[in-house]
């Protein structure tokens, strides 16, 4: 089976921000249980912070494709309050917590607390179609994430109340919208995978795995799925978006900010948030016109085309548009996304 990565948010790199945050330059990380009263499960939470020299040098998200990012496991956190910034992964090969360190470590540098659940079965050895494609379930771990660290022994005394944003990339952006206030349309949902033309990879691995779109019990998708304690959401490449009603964009309250990665007129209809951002009243957009999807792979080990060539993983995923390298790129989305969150959260430079 081929792995599908049109909706996957890998992000592995050794990039980081060159400019120290206030805090200091250490990273630390730390995981955490979060209560998932829907799935009946306890979340796993990855968390990066500001901190003091000391802990564990670890190595986040590398693998035999991608470029790992260090951090100092258990770390003690600096001292003072931190604005918070909820962190979604995107699904399929290494969509989880660890790849998106790329991001979090600098953010973390910049001066703040980085919180990413696990969404269960949407990568890994374990991972399903069904469940992946239950993209209502998402939200709510970011809300459940957002209700245990508060009460958190380490992090509930460290952070800055009534600053908290969401960060998320590919099938997380969706997510981040969503938790923003847009509502996914069951029937548009229910109907994504009727043919390969939105998104064939993807679709492909839900036929394979057995899974009717249309059969699934998809009652509770259109429902709220926002949190009033959010105060600010960034989406990187949301998808898919051509499931969501486009009505519901007008109800959001808050500013958001919306990157697509690819020229206009170029990129996939799935990825493709302009007509959405148009629908939000408080929305910024802009297009990284040298960068594609894969811009948010992590920077490819040497072998790496070999590799996803010999296990016929089937997308070109350490392509990016031409012209500037991967790091580039990504040094690019990290300053956007420190500025962004900087300035809606209202913290120092």
């Amino acid at each position: 089976m081929k792995f599908w990565t049109t909706l996957c948010t890998l992000l592995v790199s050794a990039m980081l921000m060159q400019h120290p945050a206030n805090a200091g330059d250490a990273v630390g990380v730390r995981h955490f249980p979060a209560h998932s009263a829907e799935r009946g499960i306890d979340l796993d939470v990855t968390v990066w912070y500001p901190a003091q020299p000391g802990g564990e040098a670890v190595m986040l998200g590398d693998s035999k494709l991608f470029v790992g990012t260090s951090a100092m496991r258990d770390a003690p956190i600096s001292e003072g309050k931190f604005p918070l910034i909820l962190l979604s992964h995107g699904a399929g090969l290494a969509g989880n917590p660890q790849a998106l360190s790329w991001i979090a470590t600098p953010l973390a540098r910049q001066g703040f607390v980085v919180a990413a659940p696990t969404h269960p079965r949407n990568t890994g050895p374990d991972k399903s179609a069904a469940e992946t494609m239950k993209l209502w379930l998402r939200p709510a771990d970011l809300t459940a994430t957002l209700d245990a660290i508060g009460k958190d022994g380490l992090f509930g005394d460290h952070l800055e109340q009534g600053k908290v944003g969401v960060l998320g990339l590919s099938m997380g952006g969706n997510t981040a919208l969503a938790i923003a206030g847009a509502r996914i349309d069951p029937k548009l949902l229910a109907a994504y995978c009727d043919t390969d033309r939105l998104n064939a990879s993807l679709c492909q691995w839900v036929r394979q795995s057995g899974v009717d779109l249309h059969a699934m019990d998809s009652k509770p998708a259109g429902r709220d799925n926002s949190d009033e304690r959010i105060r600010f959401a960034m989406a990187i490449d949301p998808a898919p978006v051509d499931v969501f009603d486009i009505r519901s964009f007008a109800g959001i309250k808050i500013p958001v900010a919306i990157v697509n990665l690819g020229q206009p007129g170029k990129i996939p209809a799935t990825t493709d948030a302009s007509r959405i951002a148009k629908a939000i009243a408080n929305a910024s957009y802009a297009t990284i016109e040298d960068a594609s999807h894969y811009s948010m792979f992590g920077a490819c080990k040497p072998g790496a085309a070999a590799i996803i060539a010999s296990e016929e993983i089937g997308d070109p995923v350490c392509e990016d548009g031409g012209g500037r390298s991967r790091g580039e790129i990504h040094a690019q989305l990290i300053g956007m996304a420190a500025a962004s969150f900087r300035r809606a959260l209202k913290t120092a430079p």
